[in-house]
């Protein structure tokens, strides 16, 4: 059995930030079981790399021989999380929030052990509850507390609405925490505020206050915002083994040593060794290969990674794409690059209506893979190859 200081040290490893350490010693001290939360509010239908960062370091606590509960946000989900948000979001209806919930389920036992999981929607207590138990709820914090918190703050101060309900939503996060009885909690570092509040609920619940654990948020492949589906910029956990493997060779070196950092399982040590021989002068690109392989294989399998790794390379090592090429800057804006308007201003389509024509005939790549979907935006900070019919290529540079 490992010791107090090597599970901290497994379980530090990629934290942002543990509240309060000396706690979480003195709970692992006892060696009994912890009940280790994390909510998802199921927005959407596919997980991406950005929330494996939390759901690994659940895994580990799996490891380490303790109970996870993963708790599904299906009437949470119907208020929509404020966080982060400088407007209010647009709550899911219960058909959406079931068909995410499903979806979810089946995802995250590609890394959870599905035997030391425990799922858990929290309209299970919530939706039994009447308007005079939330009034009752929401009279526990002050708007003034609410206001501390920086999103809230920022959209106070600045004049943008905040809707009564969205002071809500962490009333409800923190309460999930009281009716789970968690002794920890884990949660981006944007979910502090919410994470803290579970703490304060079951201090006056009489309860034992949970452990609150933030992780960092992982930047999508333009190694500048947040990974986010509708930024165009993630890696979904269901892709397919070529997407997944093309995806992440994509990213920057820079980036790459990131990745590795939030996503691998490997030794810190195996890791630093990769880093020490690309920084004398080894090739990042196989530094690369060894990340994207783990992670496929990880969500495919063995197997599947080692295909990957040999179609990548039939792809653009056996010259299906030629090794010089015009190499562009394109500005990207807030939103991103539609994808026709790109083709048309790298000179790869004469017009954006001749770039739609061509993604409809299934005439365009990026780095190598076929574009179906015309209403792509491509961020800044993206760098790819973009080929539209078999001669004409380009590596742009989105800024």
């Amino acid at each position: 059995m490992k010791s107090v200081i090597d599970m901290m040290d497994e379980i530090e490893r990629g934290t942002d930030e543990i509240l309060v350490r000396d706690d979480l010693v003195e709970k692992l001290k006892k060696g009994e079981p912890l009940r280790i939360k994390a909510g998802f509010d199921p927005t959407a239908p596919d997980l991406h790399l950005g929330h494996t960062v939390l759901i690994n370091k659940l895994r580990q606590f799996q490891d380490l021989g303790h109970e996870v509960v993963f708790l599904i946000g299906d009437f949470t989900g119907m208020i929509g999380d404020p966080t982060g948000k400088n407007v209010t979001r647009k709550p899911l209806t219960r058909e959406d929030v079931l068909i995410n919930a499903a979806s979810y389920k089946e995802q995250v036992f590609k890394i959870l052990d599905p035997d030391k999981t425990t799922v858990v929607f929290n309209s299970e207590w919530m939706g039994d509850k009447s308007a005079a138990d939330l009034i009752q709820l929401a009279s526990r914090m002050t708007v003034a507390r609410m206001l501390e918190r920086d999103d809230f703050e920022k959209r106070y101060k600045g004049g943008q609405p905040i809707a009564i309900h969205e002071f809500i939503y962490p009333l409800i996060q923190g309460w999930d925490s009281v009716e789970l009885k968690a002794d920890v909690e884990l949660g981006g570092t944007d979910q502090k505020f919410n994470l803290l509040m579970g703490r304060e609920l079951q201090k006056q619940e009489g309860q034992p206050q949970q452990t609150v654990i933030t992780m960092p948020i992982l930047e999508g492949l333009d190694g500048v915002q947040k990974m986010s589906k509708s930024l165009g910029n993630y890696i979904g956990v269901n892709d397919s083994l070529d997407d997944m493997f093309g995806k992440i060779m994509s990213i920057s070196d820079e980036l790459m040593w990131r990745y590795y950092e939030l996503l691998s399982f490997k030794p810190l040590g195996e890791i630093a060794e990769l880093k020490h021989i690309v920084d004398e002068g080894g090739n990042p690109r196989d530094a690369k290969v060894v990340l994207a392989k783990e992670i496929v294989a990880r969500f495919h399998s063995i197997e599947s990674a080692d295909q990957a790794e040999q179609n990548f390379i039939n792809r653009f090592r056996k010259g299906a794409i030629p090794d010089e090429m015009p190499e562009l800057e394109l500005v990207g804006g807030e939103d991103g690059l539609p994808i026709a308007n790109l083709l048309k201003e790298a000179g790869l389509t004469q017009s954006t209506s001749d770039a739609m024509r061509m993604i409809k005939q299934k005439a365009v790549k990026i780095d190598g893979e076929v574009v179906s979907d015309r209403s792509v935006r491509v961020v800044a900070g993206t760098i790819a190859v973009y080929q539209v019919g078999k001669r004409r290529f380009a590596r742009i540079t989105i800024v």
